[in-house]
């Protein structure tokens, strides 16, 4: 179950690695709230979601999900 919880920082290539990896629909560890650049606040509840509001992504591997400080935007629709 496994990504390989490598030390990327780059939100574009944790959605990369984690579809790659066929893992972009599994729950996080924790689901955070997140608090958008555009002033929404959202569940994060799968390691790769799309804010609700502008359609920012944001993703995590799942083995660092727990830490929100591991969640990385990666650009509007990346995913």
């Amino acid at each position: 179950m496994s990504t390989s919880c490598s030390n990327l920082t780059d939100g574009k290539a944790i959605v990369d690695h984690v579809k790659f990896k066929k893992k972009d629909h599994m729950a996080p560890k924790v689901k955070h709230e997140i608090n958008c650049d555009c002033g929404e606040t959202f569940v994060f509840e799968r390691v790769i979601m799309n804010c609700p509001n502008c359609g920012m992504t944001y993703a995590v591997t799942p083995c660092s999900s727990a830490d929100i400080n591991n969640i990385k935007q990666a650009g509007i629709r990346y995913a």
